[in-house]
C-alpha cells in the first residue's frame, strides 16, 4: 500500500491541557496564516455538490464493506477500516488494547510488547474471549474517536459494543436480557472480578447483570466492561470510572499561532478514564492512575472527560528562499536547470507519478523566476499550468481517458482514471492528491484567474481526504486519525495488525500543500484546518517515525534511528519496496518541500538518521538527493560536504519528486 519514498515528521513541543509550549530550538517559526477552529465547514456543500455533478460519477471497486450498515459512509483510511472490509474481520487497536470480532463473540486483549533489533511488535492479543451465540457483526455508526458495532442474530440485535480510542474499557450493552461466557475464570478478589495473565490483571464488571466465573448473565439494557488495571494502578479506581458509560466523542481544535487539539469524550454521567500517547502527555501530571505499555511508548492514565494538547504551527511555502545566492550560485542554477529541462520527459498519467511531476515543475519555475530565467520560468509556466488545466476540466473523465478524475459512487470519493499503488481502492490519497494541491497552491499563488478555473476539482481533491464535517458525498476527514495525530495510508487495512503509514512525510506534504492551495483560493477556514493538521501529523511524525525518544523503555534492544513502517499493531524497520537503508530514511523525507522545518531542529539527531540511511551505499545511490538535503539540515559543516555530493550527483540518484536543480538550490538556500 506504500510506494516509494516518504517524509520526516517532526515531533514539536507537547502539552496537555493550558501547560505551556517551549520551542525546539532553531526552528523557524511560522509565516502566519488564517486563525479557526473545527467549528467551522471548511468546503461549501452545495458548491461541492455543484463540482461533483459536473464532474460525474461512476462505481467503483468493490471494496466488500461487508460489514457495514446500510446508509453509512464507507470509512476507508480509518484505525477500524479491517472490522469493516473483505470476507472475514481483521483485528484493531484502539489504544491501549486489542481488539477483535467473529462468528462466536468478540475477543480482547493488552498486547504483549516486545523489541527486537527491527521490530517492535504490541500484535493482537485475545486472551479474553466472549462467547455471544452464534453473532453477525456490522458497524453501525461512528465519529471521531470512536466506533459502534452490533451483533444480531438473525433478524434480531443482540447487543453492541462501542470502541474508543484512548479508553481502556470494552463495554458490550445486550439488547435483550441474555447470557454471555468468558474462556477465562474470573475470580472474586478485593471485592472486584479478575483474572490473571502473569502480572496483568483483567477486570469485568457488570451494570444490571450478575458475574459468575465463566459468563454474566445480562438484563435487557444490562452492560458488561472488561479493562486491564493500568501498571502502578488501583482496581477498585477503575471500576468507578468504568461505571458511567461513553456515549459519544469529538476532536476539536482551535488554530492561531500554535494548535490546540481537544479530544472530548461524552459519558453517561462523569468522568471516565483516559489512556494519553506520548505524543498528547507533555505536563500530565494530573495523570495518577497508572500506566499502559504500548508500541508507541508509556502510556499515562488519567481521570477525566477531555484530552488536550497543543502543538506549534509550521510554515506553508510556496518556494525556497534564494534571496542571498550570489551570482555564481544563480548562474549555476540556470546550467542545471537547463539540463533539468532538456532531459524532461511526457507527464505520467497516474496520480502519484503525475503529481510528482507537478510539483517538481512548479518548484522548477519558483527557482527560474528567483534565478532571473525568463525564458525558462514562462515556459514551465506554461507547461505546468496547462496540465493543471487538463487534470481540473469541470467534465472530469466523461470524455478524457487519462488525466482526469471522476467521483467514485459506490466508495464515495475521488479517483483517477489511471490508478497506481491501489488508489483505486482507496490506498494514500492524501499522498498522491498532496502533490496536486502543493503544485496548485504554488501556481495560482499569484494568479487569481487560474485559481478561479481549476478550483471545483481541486476542491474536490481537498474534499476527498480533508472535508469537515462529513456530507452525504464525503467522510469527515478521510485519512486523518485525530488521536494518534497521524494519517492512515490504507484504503481497507487487510492486515492482522491494523491499518498502517509509511511515507509519513509525503502525509505531511498533503497539508502543506492544502494549506498553500486554500490560501491561493482564498478559503480561510480550509487553511486554518490545513495548519492543524500540519502541525499534528509533523509533531506525531517526529515522535513515532524519525525523532523518537529512545529513553523510554519500549526502543531498548531496538537497533536503528527511525521506523519507517508504522502500523496499530507494530512499528517496523522496513519498507514496502526496499529493504535498503537509503529507502527506510528517505521514505520519510520526500519531496522535502520548502515546507520541511519539521525534519530540523535536533542536528545530532539529524547525523544519526542519515548515518544509518547511507550505511550501505553512501549517498551515490537511489534517494541520494533526499538524504543530502536532509543532512544540510543539521548545520553549515554538513551543507558545505552537502553541496559538494550533490554538484557530482549522478541524475539516476535524483527522485522524481525533485530535480538536480532543486536539490542544489535547497543547499544554497540554507547558507549561513
Amino acid at each position: 500500500m506504500r510506494r516509494l519514498l516518504a517524509f520526516v515528521i517532526a515531533l514539536a513541543c507537547l502539552a496537555v491541557g493550558l501547560a505551556g509550549c517551549t520551542r525546539t530550538p532553531g526552528q523557524n517559526e511560522p509565516t502566519g496564516g488564517a486563525p479557526g477552529s473545527s467549528a467551522d465547514t471548511v468546503l461549501d456543500p452545495a458548491a461541492v455538490q455543484a463540482a461533483v455533478d459536473a464532474l460525474g460519477s461512476a462505481p467503483g471497486k468493490d471494496l466488500k464493506p461487508n460489514r457495514l450498515a446500510p446508509g453509512l459512509l464507507p470509512p476507508t483510511n480509518r484505525w477500524f477500516s479491517g472490522l469493516v472490509f473483505g470476507d472475514q474481520a481483521q483485528p484493531v487497536f484502539p489504544m491501549p488494547l486489542s481488539f477483535g470480532v467473529d462468528g462466536k463473540g468478540f475477543s480482547l486483549g493488552l498486547p504483549t510488547v516486545t523489541t527486537s533489533a527491527k521490530t517492535i511488535m504490541g500484535s493482537y492479543k485475545p486472551l479474553v474471549q466472549v462467547g455471544l451465540g452464534t453473532p453477525s457483526w456490522q458497524v453501525t455508526g461512528y465519529d471521531d474517536l470512536s466506533v459502534t458495532l452490533t451483533a444480531s442474530n438473525g433478524a434480531s440485535k443482540l447487543g453492541e459494543i462501542r470502541l474508543t480510542q484512548g479508553s481502556p474499557f470494552i463495554t458490550y450493552t445486550a439488547d435483550a436480557a441474555q447470557r454471555v461466557s468468558t474462556n477465562v475464570a474470573f475470580v472474586q478478589s478485593g471485592g472486584q472480578w479478575t483474572a490473571k495473565d502473569g502480572n496483568t490483571t483483567y477486570v469485568v464488571v457488570a451494570d444490571n447483570g450478575t458475574i459468575s466465573q465463566r459468563g454474566v448473565d445480562l438484563q435487557a439494557r444490562g452492560s458488561v466492561t472488561f479493562f486491564v488495571v493500568p501498571e502502578g494502578g488501583d482496581a477498585q479506581a477503575m471500576a468507578e470510572l468504568a461505571k458511567p458509560k461513553i456515549t459519544g466523542t469529538k476532536a476539536s481544535y482551535e488554530v492561531g499561532s500554535d494548535a490546540k487539539t481537544t479530544l472530548t469524550y461524552e459519558t453517561s454521567g462523569g468522568p471516565t478514564a483516559l489512556a494519553l500517547e506520548p505524543h498528547q502527555q507533555g505536563a500530565a501530571s494530573s495523570c495518577t492512575l497508572g500506566t499502559y505499555a504500548s508500541i508507541l511508548g508509556t502510556m499515562k492514565v488519567c481521570s477525566g472527560n477531555e484530552i488536550s494538547w497543543t502543538t506549534p504551527v509550521y510554515a506553508a511555502r510556496t518556494q525556497l528562499d534564494l534571496s542571498r545566492l550570489s551570482d555564481d550560485e544563480k548562474g549555476e542554477l540556470k546550467t542545471a536547470l537547463d539540463a533539468d529541462l532538456a532531459a524532461a520527459k511526457p507527464y505520467p498519467a497516474d496520480t502519484y507519478f503525475g503529481g510528482k511531476a507537478l510539483f517538481r515543475d512548479a518548484q522548477l519555475y519558483t527557482i527560474a523566476k528567483q534565478i532571473g530565467a525568463t525564458q525558462q520560468a514562462d515556459s514551465l509556466k506554461q507547461k505546468v499550468t496547462d496540465s493543471l488545466t487538463r487534470w481540473t476540466t469541470a467534465s472530469g473523465c466523461q470524455q478524457a481517458q487519462a488525466f482526469c478524475f471522476s467521483y467514485d459512487s459506490t466508495n464515495k470519493g475521488i479517483v483517477g482514471k489511471t490508478a497506481s499503488f491501489g488508489s483505486d481502492e482507496f490506498n494514500d490519497h492524501h499522498f498522491h492528491y498532496g502533490y496536486f494541491l502543493y503544485a496548485a497552491g504554488v501556481m495560482a499563488a499569484d494568479d487569481p484567474g487560474l485559481a478561479d478555473r481549476i478550483k471545483p476539482v481541486m476542491n474536490l481533491l481537498a474534499a476527498d481526504i480533508a472535508t469537515s464535517p462529513a456530507t452525504e458525498l464525503f467522510p469527515q476527514r478521510r485519512v486523518f486519525d485525530v488521536y494518534n495525530s497521524h494519517s492512515w495510508a490504507s484504503g481497507t487495512a487487510p492486515f492482522a495488525d491494523g491499518n498502517n503509514q509509511e511515507s509519513v512525510s509525503e502525509a505531511v506534504n498533503a497539508w502543506s500543500g492544502l494549506t498553500l492551495w486554500a490560501r491561493a483560493s482564498g478559503n480561510a477556514k480550509l487553511e486554518a484546518e490545513a495548519r492543524w493538521m500540519h502541525a499534528l501529523e509533523a509533531q506525531s511524525a517526529r515522535a513515532y517515525w524519525t525523532n523518537f525518544d529512545k529513553s523510554q523503555p519500549v526502543y531498548q534492544g531496538f537497533g536503528h534511528e527511525v521506523t519507517p513502517l508504522v502500523f496499530g499493531g507494530k512499528r517496523d524497520y522496513a519498507t514496502w519496496f526496499s529493504a535498503e537503508p537509503a529507502a527506510a530514511l528517505a521514505i520519510l523525507l520526500i519531496p522535502m518541500n520548502p515546507s520541511s522545518d519539521f525534519l530540523g531542529g535536533d542536528p545530532a539527531r539529524i547525523d544519526a538518521n542519515v548515518k544509518e540511511g547511507t550505511a550501505s551505499g553512501g549517498f551515490t545511490q537511489q534517494y541520494g538527493d533526499l538524504m543530502l538535503m536532509y543532512a544540510a539540515m543539521a548545520g553549515e559543516q554538513q551543507r558545505t560536504a552537502a553541496l559538494q555530493q550533490a554538484r557530482s550527483l549522478p541524475a539516476g540518484d535524483v527522485d522524481d519528486s525533485t530535480s538536480k536543480t532543486y536539490l542544489l538550490a535547497w543547499l544554497f538556500s540554507l547558507k549561513k
